[in-house]
Protein backbone atom coordinates (compact mmCIF):
# COMPACT_ATOMS: atom_id res chain seq x y z
CA UNK A 1 0.00 0.00 0.00
CA UNK A 2 1.24 3.34 -0.74
CA UNK A 3 0.87 4.71 3.01
CA UNK A 4 3.00 2.28 4.37
CA UNK A 5 -0.02 0.32 6.54
CA UNK A 6 -0.29 -3.25 6.04
CA UNK A 7 -3.66 -4.34 5.01
CA UNK A 8 -4.15 -6.22 8.40
CA UNK A 9 -3.68 -2.97 10.02
CA UNK A 10 -6.55 -1.30 7.75
CA UNK A 11 -8.78 -3.53 8.51
CA UNK A 12 -8.04 -3.80 12.05
CA UNK A 13 -9.46 0.12 12.15
CA UNK A 14 -11.90 -0.12 9.66
CA UNK A 15 -13.33 -3.04 12.05
CA UNK A 16 -12.49 -0.92 15.22
CA UNK A 17 -14.49 2.41 13.76
CA UNK A 18 -17.62 0.33 12.98
CA UNK A 19 -17.76 -1.94 15.35
CA UNK A 20 -17.99 1.27 17.71
CA UNK A 21 -20.77 3.12 15.37
CA UNK A 22 -22.67 0.11 15.82
CA UNK A 23 -23.01 0.42 19.63
CA UNK A 24 -23.93 4.43 18.61
CA UNK A 25 -26.60 3.82 15.97
CA UNK A 26 -29.55 5.20 18.39
CA UNK A 27 -27.34 8.40 19.14
CA UNK A 28 -26.45 8.76 15.40
CA UNK A 29 -30.03 8.43 14.13
CA UNK A 30 -31.19 11.21 16.27
CA UNK A 31 -28.61 13.37 15.19
CA UNK A 32 -29.70 12.35 11.67
CA UNK A 33 -33.19 13.41 12.68
CA UNK A 34 -32.20 16.76 14.26
CA UNK A 35 -30.51 17.61 10.71
CA UNK A 36 -33.31 16.12 8.54
CA UNK A 37 -35.71 18.74 10.41
CA UNK A 38 -33.24 21.80 10.07
CA UNK A 39 -33.01 20.97 6.51
CA UNK A 40 -36.61 20.08 5.22
CA UNK A 41 -39.36 21.52 6.14
CA UNK A 42 -41.78 18.82 5.10
CA UNK A 43 -39.77 16.48 7.54
CA UNK A 44 -39.98 19.43 10.80
CA UNK A 45 -43.71 20.23 9.97
CA UNK A 46 -44.60 16.71 11.01
CA UNK A 47 -45.59 15.36 14.21
CA UNK A 48 -44.05 13.11 16.97
CA UNK A 49 -45.02 9.97 15.33
CA UNK A 50 -43.34 10.58 11.83
CA UNK A 51 -40.27 11.27 13.70
CA UNK A 52 -40.34 8.56 15.73
CA UNK A 53 -40.64 6.35 12.43
CA UNK A 54 -37.79 8.25 11.01
CA UNK A 55 -35.44 7.69 13.91
CA UNK A 56 -36.39 4.08 13.56
CA UNK A 57 -36.13 4.01 9.88
CA UNK A 58 -32.22 5.72 10.33
CA UNK A 59 -31.56 3.10 13.00
CA UNK A 60 -32.71 -0.27 10.79
CA UNK A 61 -30.36 1.49 8.00
CA UNK A 62 -27.74 2.37 9.87
CA UNK A 63 -27.21 -1.18 11.35
CA UNK A 64 -27.54 -3.18 7.87
CA UNK A 65 -24.94 -0.47 6.05
CA UNK A 66 -22.34 -1.32 9.19
CA UNK A 67 -23.37 -5.36 8.40
CA UNK A 68 -22.65 -4.65 5.26
CA UNK A 69 -19.60 -3.10 5.65
CA UNK A 70 -18.28 -5.73 8.61
CA UNK A 71 -19.17 -8.28 6.13
CA UNK A 72 -17.52 -6.60 3.81
CA UNK A 73 -19.60 -7.53 0.51
CA UNK A 74 -21.98 -5.56 -1.83
CA UNK A 75 -25.98 -4.83 -0.59
CA UNK A 76 -28.76 -7.29 -1.48
CA UNK A 77 -32.48 -6.86 -2.11
CA UNK A 78 -32.92 -8.70 1.33
CA UNK A 79 -30.79 -6.11 3.28
CA UNK A 80 -33.27 -3.35 2.15
CA UNK A 81 -36.09 -4.81 1.93
CA UNK A 82 -37.29 -3.30 4.86
CA UNK A 83 -37.13 0.14 2.70
CA UNK A 84 -40.15 -0.62 0.53
CA UNK A 85 -42.84 -0.18 3.67
CA UNK A 86 -41.15 3.31 4.85
CA UNK A 87 -41.08 4.65 1.01
CA UNK A 88 -44.88 3.75 0.66
CA UNK A 89 -45.34 5.35 4.00
CA UNK A 90 -43.78 8.46 3.31
CA UNK A 91 -45.43 8.53 -0.31
CA UNK A 92 -49.10 7.85 1.14
CA UNK A 93 -48.07 10.74 3.71
CA UNK A 94 -47.66 13.32 1.36
CA UNK A 95 -43.62 13.52 1.04
CA UNK A 96 -42.13 15.20 -2.12
CA UNK A 97 -39.96 12.38 -3.18
CA UNK A 98 -36.91 14.86 -3.62
CA UNK A 99 -37.85 15.61 -0.13
CA UNK A 100 -37.55 11.47 0.75
CA UNK A 101 -34.49 11.22 -1.04
CA UNK A 102 -32.88 14.03 0.60
CA UNK A 103 -33.63 12.39 3.42
CA UNK A 104 -31.32 9.71 2.43
CA UNK A 105 -28.40 12.42 1.76
CA UNK A 106 -28.50 14.22 5.28
CA UNK A 107 -28.44 10.42 7.19
CA UNK A 108 -25.44 9.36 4.63
CA UNK A 109 -23.45 12.84 5.48
CA UNK A 110 -24.28 12.31 9.83
CA UNK A 111 -22.79 8.83 9.00
CA UNK A 112 -19.77 10.08 7.09
CA UNK A 113 -18.90 12.81 9.71
CA UNK A 114 -19.16 9.79 12.57
CA UNK A 115 -17.14 7.62 10.30
CA UNK A 116 -14.20 10.50 10.33
CA UNK A 117 -14.86 11.23 14.12
CA UNK A 118 -14.38 7.69 15.06
CA UNK A 119 -11.28 7.29 12.74
CA UNK A 120 -9.35 9.85 14.94
CA UNK A 121 -6.26 11.60 14.30
CA UNK A 122 -3.97 8.54 13.47
CA UNK A 123 -2.74 8.20 10.13
CA UNK A 124 -4.44 4.16 10.22
CA UNK A 125 -7.43 5.59 10.96
CA UNK A 126 -7.61 8.18 8.47
CA UNK A 127 -6.57 5.55 5.70
CA UNK A 128 -9.20 2.94 7.54
CA UNK A 129 -11.92 5.62 6.78
CA UNK A 130 -10.81 6.68 3.32
CA UNK A 131 -11.45 2.81 2.38
CA UNK A 132 -14.87 2.89 3.60
CA UNK A 133 -15.78 5.89 1.14
CA UNK A 134 -16.85 3.98 -1.44
CA UNK A 135 -18.99 0.94 -0.30
CA UNK A 136 -20.75 3.91 1.99
CA UNK A 137 -21.58 5.59 -1.14
CA UNK A 138 -22.56 2.32 -2.74
CA UNK A 139 -24.79 0.95 -0.17
CA UNK A 140 -26.96 4.62 -0.06
CA UNK A 141 -27.20 4.99 -3.68
CA UNK A 142 -28.36 1.45 -3.59
CA UNK A 143 -31.29 1.61 -0.57
CA UNK A 144 -32.05 5.25 -1.85
CA UNK A 145 -32.67 3.64 -5.27
CA UNK A 146 -35.02 0.95 -4.38
CA UNK A 147 -36.59 3.24 -1.96
CA UNK A 148 -37.48 5.35 -4.79
CA UNK A 149 -38.78 2.56 -7.00
CA UNK A 150 -41.16 2.05 -4.47
CA UNK A 151 -42.04 5.55 -3.37
CA UNK A 152 -42.54 5.84 -7.42
CA UNK A 153 -44.70 2.42 -7.15
CA UNK A 154 -46.89 3.81 -4.28
CA UNK A 155 -47.87 7.01 -6.05
CA UNK A 156 -48.64 5.39 -8.96
CA UNK A 157 -50.68 2.78 -7.22
CA UNK A 158 -52.30 5.63 -5.42
CA UNK A 159 -53.18 6.86 -8.49
CA UNK A 160 -54.86 4.00 -10.47
CA UNK A 161 -57.08 3.43 -7.04
CA UNK A 162 -57.94 6.85 -7.13
CA UNK A 163 -58.51 7.25 -10.71
CA UNK A 164 -60.50 3.85 -10.69
CA UNK A 165 -62.54 4.88 -7.69
CA UNK A 166 -63.48 8.11 -9.38
CA UNK A 167 -64.35 6.39 -12.98
CA UNK A 168 -66.68 3.83 -10.70
CA UNK A 169 -68.35 6.90 -8.65
CA UNK A 170 -68.90 8.92 -12.07
CA UNK A 171 -70.44 5.78 -13.63
CA UNK A 172 -72.50 5.01 -10.75
CA UNK A 173 -73.84 8.85 -10.40
CA UNK A 174 -74.32 9.33 -14.34
CA UNK A 175 -76.54 6.08 -13.97
CA UNK A 176 -78.88 7.92 -11.77
CA UNK A 177 -78.01 6.09 -8.58
CA UNK A 178 -76.24 7.25 -5.54
CA UNK A 179 -73.20 5.58 -3.42
CA UNK A 180 -74.09 4.05 -0.82
CA UNK A 181 -71.38 2.47 1.72
CA UNK A 182 -67.78 1.72 0.75
CA UNK A 183 -65.07 3.46 -1.42
CA UNK A 184 -67.37 4.91 -3.15
CA UNK A 185 -69.36 6.61 -0.65
CA UNK A 186 -65.69 8.09 1.02
CA UNK A 187 -65.00 9.16 -2.94
CA UNK A 188 -68.27 10.98 -3.33
CA UNK A 189 -68.30 12.64 0.33
CA UNK A 190 -64.54 13.82 -0.73
CA UNK A 191 -65.52 15.55 -3.92
CA UNK A 192 -68.74 17.20 -2.35
CA UNK A 193 -71.15 14.80 -3.92
CA UNK A 194 -72.66 13.21 -0.72
CA UNK A 195 -76.04 11.23 -1.78
CA UNK A 196 -79.05 13.78 -1.09
CA UNK A 197 -77.20 17.22 -0.68
CA UNK A 198 -78.88 19.64 -2.67
CA UNK A 199 -75.11 21.77 -3.46
CA UNK A 200 -75.74 23.85 -7.06
CA UNK A 201 -73.47 21.94 -8.98
CA UNK A 202 -72.68 21.18 -13.15
CA UNK A 203 -71.37 19.17 -15.62
CA UNK A 204 -68.10 19.64 -18.18
CA UNK A 205 -67.76 17.15 -20.80
CA UNK A 206 -64.67 18.24 -22.93
CA UNK A 207 -63.95 16.26 -26.03
CA UNK A 208 -60.15 16.51 -27.36
CA UNK A 209 -59.67 17.13 -31.68
CA UNK A 210 -57.00 15.89 -34.02
CA UNK A 211 -55.50 14.35 -36.58
CA UNK A 212 -54.69 11.36 -33.92
CA UNK A 213 -58.46 10.11 -34.51
CA UNK A 214 -57.94 9.50 -38.12
CA UNK A 215 -54.42 8.61 -38.59
CA UNK A 216 -54.18 11.52 -40.86
CA UNK A 217 -51.02 12.76 -41.63
CA UNK A 218 -49.30 15.39 -39.64
CA UNK A 219 -50.83 19.27 -41.25
CA UNK A 220 -54.08 17.77 -42.38
CA UNK A 221 -57.29 19.36 -40.52
CA UNK A 222 -58.87 16.44 -39.63
CA UNK A 223 -60.63 17.15 -36.04
CA UNK A 224 -62.41 14.44 -35.30
CA UNK A 225 -62.45 12.98 -31.80
CA UNK A 226 -59.60 11.49 -30.22
CA UNK A 227 -60.10 8.27 -28.42
CA UNK A 228 -58.15 7.75 -25.45
CA UNK A 229 -56.78 4.00 -26.18
CA UNK A 230 -54.92 5.59 -29.03
CA UNK A 231 -51.16 6.43 -29.51
CA UNK A 232 -50.66 9.81 -27.66
CA UNK A 233 -54.31 10.11 -26.98
CA UNK A 234 -54.28 8.58 -24.04
CA UNK A 235 -51.50 10.97 -22.36
CA UNK A 236 -53.80 14.12 -24.17
CA UNK A 237 -57.08 13.22 -22.06
CA UNK A 238 -55.43 12.77 -18.89
CA UNK A 239 -53.41 15.82 -18.63
CA UNK A 240 -56.89 17.77 -20.36
CA UNK A 241 -58.54 15.91 -17.40
CA UNK A 242 -56.33 17.25 -14.54
CA UNK A 243 -55.99 20.97 -16.08
CA UNK A 244 -59.69 21.05 -16.17
CA UNK A 245 -60.22 19.47 -12.56
CA UNK A 246 -58.07 22.03 -11.62
CA UNK A 247 -59.77 25.19 -13.26
CA UNK A 248 -63.04 23.47 -12.66
CA UNK A 249 -62.57 23.10 -8.87
CA UNK A 250 -60.47 26.46 -8.23
CA UNK A 251 -58.49 25.08 -5.12
CA UNK A 252 -61.14 22.25 -4.14
CA UNK A 253 -61.24 18.64 -5.34
CA UNK A 254 -63.56 17.98 -7.96
CA UNK A 255 -64.46 14.69 -9.80
CA UNK A 256 -63.09 13.99 -12.95
CA UNK A 257 -62.33 11.30 -14.91
CA UNK A 258 -61.75 9.91 -18.54
CA UNK A 259 -64.50 8.12 -20.37
CA UNK A 260 -63.26 6.59 -23.52
CA UNK A 261 -63.24 9.23 -25.98
CA UNK A 262 -64.69 12.13 -23.17
CA UNK A 263 -63.54 13.68 -20.52
CA UNK A 264 -66.38 14.35 -17.44
CA UNK A 265 -66.10 16.74 -14.86
CA UNK A 266 -68.28 17.34 -11.64
CA UNK A 267 -67.66 20.78 -10.23
CA UNK A 268 -69.72 21.53 -7.02
CA UNK A 269 -69.94 25.31 -6.72
CA UNK A 270 -70.80 25.49 -3.11
CA UNK A 271 -71.55 28.20 -1.08
CA UNK A 272 -71.68 31.53 -2.97
CA UNK A 273 -69.92 29.43 -6.27
CA UNK A 274 -70.23 31.50 -9.70
CA UNK A 275 -70.68 29.47 -12.61
CA UNK A 276 -69.89 32.16 -15.18
CA UNK A 277 -66.36 32.83 -13.24
CA UNK A 278 -65.54 29.07 -13.83
CA UNK A 279 -66.71 29.06 -17.35
CA UNK A 280 -64.12 31.47 -18.03
CA UNK A 281 -61.65 29.57 -15.65
CA UNK A 282 -62.13 26.34 -18.39
CA UNK A 283 -61.97 29.45 -21.45
CA UNK A 284 -58.48 30.06 -20.21
CA UNK A 285 -57.56 26.03 -19.12
CA UNK A 286 -58.54 25.74 -23.41
CA UNK A 287 -56.57 28.43 -24.18
CA UNK A 288 -53.42 26.54 -22.74
CA UNK A 289 -54.38 23.17 -23.74
CA UNK A 290 -54.40 24.85 -27.65
CA UNK A 291 -51.38 25.86 -26.84
CA UNK A 292 -49.94 22.68 -26.13
CA UNK A 293 -51.32 21.49 -29.48
CA UNK A 294 -54.42 19.96 -27.52
CA UNK A 295 -57.33 20.69 -29.24
CA UNK A 296 -60.74 20.44 -27.03
CA UNK A 297 -64.67 20.83 -27.62
CA UNK A 298 -66.10 21.98 -23.96
CA UNK A 299 -69.44 21.78 -22.74
CA UNK A 300 -71.28 22.90 -20.03
CA UNK A 301 -74.31 22.03 -18.18
CA UNK A 302 -76.87 24.41 -16.57
CA UNK A 303 -76.66 24.41 -12.65
CA UNK A 304 -78.44 21.58 -11.23
CA UNK A 305 -79.11 20.98 -7.11
CA UNK A 306 -77.94 17.50 -5.95
CA UNK A 307 -76.52 14.63 -7.16
CA UNK A 308 -79.62 13.48 -8.31
CA UNK A 309 -79.55 15.57 -11.55
CA UNK A 310 -76.33 14.92 -12.40
CA UNK A 311 -77.43 12.27 -15.55
CA UNK A 312 -80.00 15.12 -16.79
CA UNK A 313 -76.99 17.61 -16.36
CA UNK A 314 -74.92 15.64 -18.33
CA UNK A 315 -77.19 15.17 -21.56
CA UNK A 316 -76.88 19.09 -21.25
CA UNK A 317 -73.00 19.03 -21.30
CA UNK A 318 -73.46 16.91 -24.48
CA UNK A 319 -76.00 18.79 -26.24
CA UNK A 320 -73.99 21.99 -25.62
CA UNK A 321 -70.73 20.19 -27.45
CA UNK A 322 -73.69 20.18 -30.66
CA UNK A 323 -73.40 24.07 -30.77
CA UNK A 324 -69.62 23.54 -31.39
CA UNK A 325 -68.13 23.89 -34.77
CA UNK A 326 -65.58 21.30 -35.68
CA UNK A 327 -62.39 23.47 -34.40
CA UNK A 328 -63.62 23.10 -30.77
CA UNK A 329 -64.52 25.86 -28.36
CA UNK A 330 -66.77 26.24 -25.51
CA UNK A 331 -70.51 25.92 -24.99
CA UNK A 332 -71.89 26.94 -21.38
CA UNK A 333 -75.63 26.83 -21.18
CA UNK A 334 -75.26 29.36 -18.13
CA UNK A 335 -74.34 31.89 -20.20
CA UNK A 336 -77.07 31.87 -22.37
CA UNK A 337 -80.94 32.72 -22.13
CA UNK A 338 -83.82 30.35 -22.86
CA UNK A 339 -84.45 32.39 -26.07
CA UNK A 340 -80.80 32.16 -27.60
CA UNK A 341 -80.66 28.31 -26.43
CA UNK A 342 -84.13 27.60 -28.65
CA UNK A 343 -82.76 29.65 -31.25
CA UNK A 344 -79.39 27.57 -31.10
CA UNK A 345 -81.30 24.16 -31.21
CA UNK A 346 -83.56 25.59 -34.08
CA UNK A 347 -83.42 23.40 -37.14
CA UNK A 348 -83.51 24.55 -40.86
CA UNK A 349 -87.15 24.81 -40.94
CA UNK A 350 -87.39 27.25 -38.55
CA UNK A 351 -85.01 29.54 -40.75
CA UNK A 352 -86.86 28.81 -43.96
CA UNK A 353 -89.83 30.47 -42.08
CA UNK A 354 -88.44 34.07 -41.56
CA UNK A 355 -89.44 36.21 -44.18
CA UNK A 356 -87.05 36.25 -47.35
CA UNK A 357 -86.87 40.66 -46.71
CA UNK A 358 -85.38 40.16 -42.83
CA UNK A 359 -82.74 37.37 -43.86
CA UNK A 360 -81.42 39.39 -46.74
CA UNK A 361 -81.18 42.66 -44.47
CA UNK A 362 -79.87 40.92 -41.53
CA UNK A 363 -76.93 39.32 -44.51
CA UNK A 364 -76.24 42.60 -45.98
CA UNK A 365 -76.17 44.32 -42.44
CA UNK A 366 -73.73 41.87 -41.17
CA UNK A 367 -71.23 42.64 -44.13
CA UNK A 368 -71.48 46.21 -43.27
CA UNK A 369 -70.71 45.99 -39.28
CA UNK A 370 -74.28 45.33 -37.84
CA UNK A 371 -75.56 48.75 -37.43
CA UNK A 372 -79.28 48.32 -38.13
CA UNK A 373 -79.01 44.88 -35.69
CA UNK A 374 -77.65 46.38 -32.90
CA UNK A 375 -80.29 48.94 -32.96
CA UNK A 376 -82.97 46.54 -33.11
CA UNK A 377 -81.75 45.11 -30.31
CA UNK A 378 -81.27 48.25 -28.22
CA UNK A 379 -84.48 49.20 -28.91
CA UNK A 380 -86.10 46.16 -27.69
CA UNK A 381 -83.48 46.03 -24.09
CA UNK A 382 -84.95 49.98 -24.00
CA UNK A 383 -88.50 48.80 -23.74
CA UNK A 384 -89.54 50.47 -27.04
CA UNK A 385 -88.27 54.33 -25.36
CA UNK A 386 -86.59 55.46 -28.52
CA UNK A 387 -84.05 58.38 -26.40
CA UNK A 388 -83.13 55.38 -24.12
CA UNK A 389 -82.05 53.00 -27.17
CA UNK A 390 -80.38 55.97 -28.51
CA UNK A 391 -78.15 56.67 -24.98
CA UNK A 392 -77.79 52.89 -25.66
CA UNK A 393 -75.81 53.30 -28.93
CA UNK A 394 -74.23 56.50 -28.43
CA UNK A 395 -76.40 58.15 -31.46
CA UNK A 396 -78.64 60.93 -31.71
CA UNK A 397 -82.26 60.43 -31.48
CA UNK A 398 -82.75 61.04 -34.96
CA UNK A 399 -80.32 58.71 -36.15
CA UNK A 400 -82.03 56.08 -34.06
CA UNK A 401 -85.67 57.22 -36.03
CA UNK A 402 -83.95 57.15 -39.46
CA UNK A 403 -82.38 53.58 -39.07
CA UNK A 404 -86.16 51.96 -37.29
CA UNK A 405 -87.60 53.45 -40.94
CA UNK A 406 -84.54 51.89 -43.31
CA UNK A 407 -85.55 48.54 -41.00
CA UNK A 408 -89.83 48.98 -41.43
CA UNK A 409 -88.75 50.24 -44.98
CA UNK A 410 -86.58 47.03 -45.44
CA UNK A 411 -88.56 44.35 -44.02
CA UNK A 412 -92.51 45.49 -43.28
CA UNK A 413 -92.04 45.04 -39.96
CA UNK A 414 -92.81 48.33 -37.60
CA UNK A 415 -90.65 47.93 -34.01
CA UNK A 416 -93.10 49.47 -32.23
CA UNK A 417 -95.09 46.21 -33.09
CA UNK A 418 -94.87 43.41 -30.06
CA UNK A 419 -95.09 40.69 -33.25
CA UNK A 420 -93.28 42.62 -35.70
CA UNK A 421 -89.99 42.87 -32.91
CA UNK A 422 -90.75 39.13 -32.01
CA UNK A 423 -90.02 38.10 -35.25
CA UNK A 424 -87.15 40.67 -36.20
CA UNK A 425 -85.21 39.33 -32.72
CA UNK A 426 -86.13 35.80 -33.50
CA UNK A 427 -84.69 36.07 -36.97
CA UNK A 428 -81.34 38.10 -35.30
CA UNK A 429 -81.28 34.79 -32.77
CA UNK A 430 -81.91 32.75 -35.74
CA UNK A 431 -79.08 33.97 -37.76
CA UNK A 432 -76.71 34.44 -34.77
CA UNK A 433 -77.18 30.35 -33.62
CA UNK A 434 -75.12 29.92 -37.02
CA UNK A 435 -71.74 32.05 -36.24
CA UNK A 436 -68.96 30.13 -34.26
CA UNK A 437 -68.90 29.36 -30.30
CA UNK A 438 -65.25 31.28 -29.73
CA UNK A 439 -65.47 31.47 -26.30
CA UNK A 440 -68.08 30.87 -22.94
CA UNK A 441 -71.32 32.12 -24.36
CA UNK A 442 -72.45 32.86 -27.98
Amino acid sequence: MSSGFSSETVRAERTRILSALLDDTHRLAALALEAMRAEIPAYAARDRAFHDDVRDQVVRHYRTTLAVLLEDRAPTAGDIGFTRAAAMRRARAGIALADYINAFRVGLQVFWDSVVERAGDSPAGHEAALTLAAPIMTYCDVASTYAANAYMECQQYAAAAAAGESRDLLETLLAGNAPSRGGQLATAHAYGLDPGTSAPLLVVVAILLGPQASGAKEGTADLRPVPAGVAGGAGAHHAACAAIARAAGNGTNVLAAVRQAEIVAVPVLGPGGDAVELCARLQRVRESLLAEGIVAAVGVSTVVLGTADIPCAYREARTALEFLPEDGGIAALPEITPFQYLALRADDTARHLVDPRITALLAEDRARGGVLTATIRAFADADLNLRASAERLQIHPNTAQYRLRRIQERTGCNLRRIDDLMELLVAIALYDSLATWHQCGP
